[in-house]
């Protein structure tokens, strides 16, 4: 008897809720189950007419979504519950006061914490910064909300494939920016790679495809060696009586892909595409012997290069990362990456926060993972930023690259890389960052913009008389520090409050105003200024006049605001727009397409080439549209798009060159090659005579016999330049050809 389409849907509802119990690894007991099967049957009734995009019944997303927290983030009974609730409140009928009478506050609460991440109106330039900022407030309640957040974010991102373009490039830079770090910042290691793979899929589909083809054309030759390469490791580890296992583990096209683009070497120069991963089965009170000895066995069979070895274990990452890695050369000359950890440190690894927290109740890890929650929830609790400003900064919070520096009293700190002496002080304490005069940094006096280096030991050296000002914004790289230095500024300004609000009250009188909100608000937009502290401020200490009120709130009485009011209509404003198109009329521009969504109408011509990355015709681009300026061109991977899409989803548009004969654009190239008689004629022969492009900048260094030549010349498309940069790499004496995004 055929099974119907129902039939099907509802066995393989059976069978994904079946897949969910078997992966979860927590306490289990009648209860936790007959709680979690409450919920499933709530979830799937409530949902029961609901399709996904993916025209599948949308029951299926929040089972993949409790199994995500279960299986791959180790979540129990109350996360399991939520996961499987967590659509209910804002897409059906079920009220939250209903699940908190059927499963309790704590359910409650964090699906309550969920539901407000996914409530806000899309409908602003800064709804996604602030859903953003609402996220991370939900640190201060409970992690759980975040972790599930983060499982329901990995099964969007599995799932992707059935959206739109511009979602995809939204949702995926969305992913980049935040959460693909906030993971990193909690330990869960796996998901984060998942995160960032499957954004880079999304939003650099081709580079993605075609790095992932020659990985898969690699792995057979590397799975050969691996196999040759553990074979004496696991014969000696044997030897000594070690549980233990040798695991290969391929690296993610993303990172391979950060990789060449750091050293701008190509693919067949990224050697360490995966690494060779040793898990050591032991007691925790005897794991960092039992590691460093199977470092002794490693290093025996092979030798290392001392320069690769980091020590994760003695001092671990800030997310509670804990591992020994080193480089080792194997076999016909390769070098391998080897990564040493014990079992509890590769769950940790793995898992993240939710295995930190099973055995930081057994006291076998220390407290760094709290630390940072305790100074996050502290800084979340103070911040009273507007949202996107706010990402910006809470985004330092969630390095990925860190140092670890010490105190006098030799107690580790754990910083961002490039962090200051001033990020050193206000970690410390906050009284000790706003009196900073410098720091004697390994006995040697420096400065408070000095950036402390991973080893050293610093003495923060302070003074009563000193006190935070403006400039110490540039000095400072952490979150905590720039909220701090704001909170000092603004403390010190509020004692001109009195003598501030007294000068408007008399602009006011003269100009026959009334004192109003209104008016105040007004004149806050006019000179850009956040709050009313810093206009009383600026007021008393007469940065804004009489005649500055005068021309805001009566511009009709203001000459020159008069012929600001009528000129300024007629002006377009200015925008960086790096390429220009030489010998052209002024009114002729490369057309590009767009497709918008919005129903605001704008001139398709009216758009710049941005200057952040210097995209070229045949580039993969995306717009973005802004109130009164011209759209914003940018590379899909370029870093400041990537923050801008992640903030402003709703102002991106689709853009497609559409090549015009005779239009060129500004191209930047770095050349490294051996020194000789006549290259320099070889190299702009080749480029003028041959490819007929012309040069707008050439600058060459020579020393020790190599030449290191950055050059601009501008080029039709991204074709003409890949044929001219392999026409360079044929030339003898060229070592490496890049090209630029960035140049002046």
């Amino acid at each position: 008897m055929r099974q119907t389409k129902a039939e099907k849907e509802r066995l393989e509802i059976l069978r994904q809720y079946r897949r969910l119990i078997e992966v979860w690894h927590t306490r289990k007991d009648t209860i936790d189950r007959w709680m979690v099967r409450k919920a499933f049957r709530l979830a799937a009734d409530a949902h029961k007419d609901e399709r996904r995009k993916t025209k599948e019944p949308f029951i299926y997303h929040p089972i993949a979504v409790a199994t995500i927290a279960a299986g791959e983030i180790g979540l129990g009974r109350t996360s399991i519950i939520s996961a499987l609730l967590h659509d209910t409140v804002e897409d059906t009928e079920i009220t939250l006061d209903e699940i908190r009478k059927q499963f309790g506050d704590e359910v409650a609460r964090i699906i309550d914490g969920l539901t407000k991440i996914d409530k806000i109106s899309d409908n602003t330039s800064t709804a996604q910064a602030e859903t953003l900022k609402k996220i991370l407030y939900t640190l201060s309640d409970d992690v759980r909300v975040i972790l599930v957040k983060l499982a329901d974010r990995l099964h969007n991102m599995r799932t992707l494939e059935a959206m739109p373009l511009e979602k995809q490039i939204k949702v995926a830079s969305e992913t980049f920016y935040i959460y693909a770090p906030l993971a990193y910042r909690l330990g869960l290691f796996a998901i984060k790679s998942e995160l960032e793979e499957l954004s880079f899929k999304y939003s650099q589909p081709q580079i993605y495809h075609d790095l992932r083809e020659q990985l898969d054309n690699r792995k057979k030759d590397q799975k050969t060696f691996f196999e040759e390469f553990k074979k004496p490791i696991f014969t000696e580890l044997q030897n000594q009586s070690f549980k233990f296992e040798i695991k290969y583990n391929e690296k993610t096209t993303y990172s391979i892909w950060q990789k060449m683009r750091a050293n701008e070497i190509p693919f067949e120069g990224v050697y360490d595409t995966y690494s060779v991963d040793v898990i050591i089965d032991t007691e925790t009170e005897k794991e960092k012997l039992a590691c460093w000895g199977a470092y002794s066995i490693v290093t025996s069979m092979y030798k290392p290069n001392n320069k690769k070895l980091h020590d994760w274990i003695s001092t671990p990452k800030a997310n509670g990362y804990e591992a020994i890695h080193t480089t080792i050369m194997g076999q016909n000359g390769q070098w391998v990456d080897v990564h040493i950890r014990s079992k509890r440190m590769d769950e940790i690894a793995e898992r993240g926060y939710a295995a930190y927290w099973k055995y930081r109740d057994k006291n076998h890890v220390d407290a760094g993972l709290d630390e940072w929650l305790f100074k996050t929830r502290e800084l979340l609790t103070e911040s009273d930023e507007e949202a996107i400003a706010f990402i910006n900064d809470f985004k330092k919070n969630l390095f990925a690259e860190e140092i670890v520096v010490f105190t006098p009293e030799g107690e580790m700190v754990n910083l961002p890389a490039e962090a200051t002496v001033l990020d050193f002080a206000y970690t410390i304490h906050t009284d000790l960052g706003n009196h900073c005069i410098g720091a004697n940094v390994n006995h040697r006096l420096v400065p408070v913009d000095y950036q402390i280096k991973s080893g050293d030991q610093v003495e923060v050296i302070s003074s009563r008389v000193q006190q935070p000002n403006e400039d110490w914004f540039k000095y400072v790289v952490t979150a905590r520090a720039k909220s701090r230095i704001k909170n000092a500024i603004r403390t010190e300004r509020k004692k001109f409050r009195d003598d501030g609000e007294q000068k408007l009250e008399n602009y006011f009188l003269q100009l026959k105003l009334e004192n109003s909100k209104p008016n105040i608000n007004k004149l806050l937009r006019a000179n850009k200024i956040k709050s009313p502290v810093d206009l009383y401020y600026l007021l008393s200490t007469e940065k804004i006049g009489f005649k500055d009120v005068r021309e805001t709130l009566q511009p009709q009485e203001s000459i020159v605001n008069w012929m600001r009011n009528i000129r300024f209509p007629f002006v377009r404003p200015k925008t960086p727009v790096v390429a220009v198109p030489i010998e052209q009329d002024e009114d002729q521009e490369t057309e590009i397409n767009f497709k918008n969504n919005s129903k605001d109408d704008f001139n398709e011509l009216e758009y710049s080439v941005s200057k952040c990355c210097n995209p070229i015709p045949g580039d993969d681009v995306i717009g973005l549209i802004f109130p009164n300026e011209p759209i914003q061109i940018h590379l899909t991977n370029c870093d400041v798009a990537i923050r801008l899409m992640s903030q402003y989803g709703k102002n991106i548009i689709k853009a497609k060159w559409k090549q015009r004969e005779g239009i060129t654009f500004l191209a930047g190239l770095k050349i490294r090659a051996v020194d000789k008689l006549g290259f320099i004629n070889q190299i702009t022969g080749l480029i003028t005579d041959t490819f007929q492009l012309n040069i707008r900048t050439f600058n060459l260094e020579s020393k020790e016999g190599l030449i290191n030549l950055s050059l601009t010349l501008y080029v039709s498309s991204t074709a003409n330049l890949k044929k001219l940069i392999q026409q360079l790499k044929k030339t003898k004496e060229v070592i490496k050809v890049t090209r630029l995004d960035k140049f002046v």
